[in-house]
Parts: structure tokens; sequence; C-alpha cells
């Protein structure tokens, strides 16, 4: 199933598109998130403070910037009902706050059973009303000598391709190792952001975080925005960071190696115009093409 949401009538998207294609700004936060919810809250809205003094419209926060447990079972603990609850308000008060569009990294909601939860990254406009929602799919499991990660033991999947309509253009939305399936981002057709909340373990990030970031700005032509954790945490964990914005020729434009801070980026969608006009890869797909 794909989902696309438009936040406004057909008429009025296009209409606002049309003026807004010079450059605007966009940003990713890094950050190192630890056990307790409401520092963690504290430190996401100082970072969107900065991320919206640089004139970012759209702001990203990473997978799980509200808590990162001391077990994996303690988000079970903090999820919330879909549509309300103190990690949802922030989100949508933010957001209204600094008029922003927000990505919401990734929330813990409530499952269809009661030891798990939906991994879901909320985006919500400028005026603090969600616009979408996307569940992420693909469950991380790992197994390397004595680091191993089983998404599955406390996540329930979910199964909707997302996308949402901005006044920036169309946002692709998804979470961690879903870049690790291709098949995932071609499913959304085209857009012009590909969204990737993450929290890369430091083994897989150093060996093939850079690398999938660029391949997916590459073969679909946009921009690819990937906040991170970055850093160690309180639960002996340690994630990869490397925070950045890609441009669809592969560039990166900004990057952040370790702990928190906002990396800021400009887009031109005159320049990525260019490029599927120079190099039409899209339209030149025979195996799946819609």
């Amino acid at each position: 199933m794909i989902i696309t949401k438009n936040s406004t009538t057909p008429e009025a998207l296009r209409e606002t598109m049309l003026t807004t294609q010079s450059m605007f700004r966009v940003a990713a936060i890094q950050m190192a998130s630890g056990p307790n919810v409401q520092a963690n809250l504290q430190e996401a809205s100082r970072l969107v403070e900065l991320a919206a003094a640089t004139g970012a419209r759209i702001i990203g926060l990473p997978e799980y910037f509200c808590i990162m447990g001391m077990k994996d079972t303690d988000k079970v603990k903090a999820r919330e009902k879909d549509g309300e609850g103190p990690i949802q308000d922030f989100l949508s008060a933010e957001a209204k706050r600094h008029k922003v569009w927000i990505v919401g990294g990734s929330v813990p909601l409530e499952a269809t059973v009661p030891d798990k939860v939906r991994n879901a990254c909320l985006v919500y406009d400028g005026d603090g009303r969600r616009v979408a929602r996307y569940d992420k799919i693909h469950l991380f499991g790992f197994d390397m000598g004595q680091e191993k990660y089983s998404e599955e033991r406390t996540i329930e999947p979910g199964a909707a391709v997302v996308t949402v309509d901005s006044p920036w253009g169309r946002l692709g939305i998804s979470v961690c190792y879903d870049l690790r399936f291709p098949e995932l981002y071609r499913a959304m057709g085209e857009v012009d952001f590909i969204f990737v909340p993450s929290a890369f373990t430091e083994t897989t990030g150093k060996a093939h975080w850079d690398v999938l970031i660029r391949a997916r700005a590459i073969e679909n032509q946009c921009y690819v925005v990937a906040p991170a954790q970055g850093g160690y945490h309180v639960n002996g964990r340690e994630t990869h960071g490397h925070t950045m914005i890609v441009d669809p020729w592969g560039v990166v434009l900004d990057r952040l190696p370790r702990g928190s801070g906002v990396v800021v980026a400009g887009v031109n969608p005159t320049y990525q115009a260019k490029i599927r006009r120079s190099l039409p890869a899209l339209r030149h797909r025979t195996i799946g093409n819609p």
C-alpha cells in the first residue's frame, strides 16, 4: 500500500510550489539521546531552535530522538496512543512555534499487541498539524559476536509506503534500516526529498552508512536528509552519527560526525530539475516502471 498525503488542496499546493522554487534551506539534527524522555525533548527543542534560526524550512530529527532506553522494552513503556501524548504534543508545538515543517524522527506508538510498539515517523506542518505518519517497515536484525539486535522482539512493522507533499516538494519518509532496501524508495515514485532518520550502530555505520545514503540520492535523483543518533549512549550503545544532507548528484553538502548539533544545506530545485533532464534515469526505467 502506498499513502500519499496532501496538506492542502492540489490547486493551492501547485500555486505555492510555483512561488517557492528559489533556493531554501533544510536541516537535520543529530543527538545522542538517553533514557529520560523529558531531557531528550529539552535537547531536541534547543536544536530545533538552532535549526530554525538558520532559516531552514524543513527540519528532521533522528530515530528515537525522544528515548534511547536502558533496555529495548523501555520504549514500550514510553509508547503513546496515536494522536495524543507529550512527545506528539512536543512535535506539534515546536513546528507551530517556529513555523517550520518537522519530520519527527521516530516516536513509539501503540501497536496491535501490548508488548510492542510501532516505530512511527510523524510529519508536522508549520501550523503544527500532523500531515503524515510512516511506520517503519523493515526491522533491524544483527548478530556479530557480542553485538546483537533484534527489533522484531519489541517492534511491530508497518506496511504502507508514505510520501507527503509540502510547499517545497514531495517528501518520501523512511527510517534507519529501511535504507538497505532500495525497492522501498522506488515504490515512492518521484520524490524531491528522502528523509532517513536513523540510529545506525557504529559497526554497520562505519561500513555502510555513507555509501547507502549517497546511493539513494543518486539513484532517485533527489536530496537525502539523514538525521542520526551519534555518539555514546547511557545504555552502553554506540551510534555512528555522521548526520548528513546529500544532493541529487550524490554530493555531501554538510555532515556532522559526532555529538549533538545541526546540519544545514541549501536546496536548489532548479539544479535538481537540471540533473533529471540531463540524465533522465528515472524515465529510462524498464523494470518495475509504473
